[in-house]
């Protein structure tokens, strides 16, 4: 009963802070709203027995990916009236996406209610199960080789996106290590001597 609460309570405040996400004018609150529901969905995770997937949840979107975003939205200059005209033409696709989202949803639970459906529940797992365990295992004994050329791959995707952002540009102007060590004080400061002056 109490699980049944908790997943109850932590639903209704995801929707909530979805239909935030949308409804929101600010694009600093539509992110922190989206952080909310990021914390939600973690905590159902958490109670499915999925905490890998919750951790994960939390450490990478909600510490990496939002922060980026709340830096961009924050950065960046954006005329919300203008891209908010843009977009108000896609209201009836959306409408019509949400709608047969909802029509699936209430039809997969009105065809479990009456019977229709024989949905073959999960084996209960034992007590000193660990999918966290299970899944580092699998990943590191049998996909060693796939998980290191992915690392690899994001490396490279990694590097090349810097090297990107660093192009030449007109105006710009980089460091030069070499030269900033090689400078001597003699280069960069002149002595003059002179000789001192009496006053009136």
């Amino acid at each position: 009963m109490f699980p049944s609460i908790l997943f109850t309570l932590f639903s209704v405040v995801l929707i909530g802070a979805a239909l935030g996400v949308i409804l929101a004018r600010n694009p600093v609150h539509c992110a922190l709203l989206l952080v909310l529901c990021f914390f939600n969905s973690a905590l159902i995770w958490l109670m499915l027995d999925a905490e890998f997937l919750a951790i994960v949840l939390v450490l990478v979107y909600v510490g990496a990916v939002m922060v980026l975003f709340l830096f961009v939205v924050m950065m960046l200059d954006i005329d919300t009236e203008r891209f908010r005209k843009e977009l108000a033409g896609y209201w009836p696709l959306a409408l019509a996406v949400a709608g047969f989202v909802v029509f699936a949803i209430i039809n997969v639970i009105v065809v479990r209610n009456l019977g229709g459906a024989d949905l073959k529940l999960a084996p209960a797992l034992p007590a000193h199960y660990s999918n966290t365990r299970a899944l580092g295992t699998v990943l590191f004994t049998q996909y060693a080789y796939p998980t290191q050329i992915a690392a690899v791959i994001l490396l490279v995707a990694s590097v090349a996106a810097i090297i990107l952002t660093l192009r030449r540009r007109t105006g710009h102007k980089p460091q030069d290590i070499a030269a900033q060590v090689a400078v001597r004080a003699k280069d960069r400061v002149r002595i003059v001597k002179m000789a001192s002056e009496k006053g009136p």
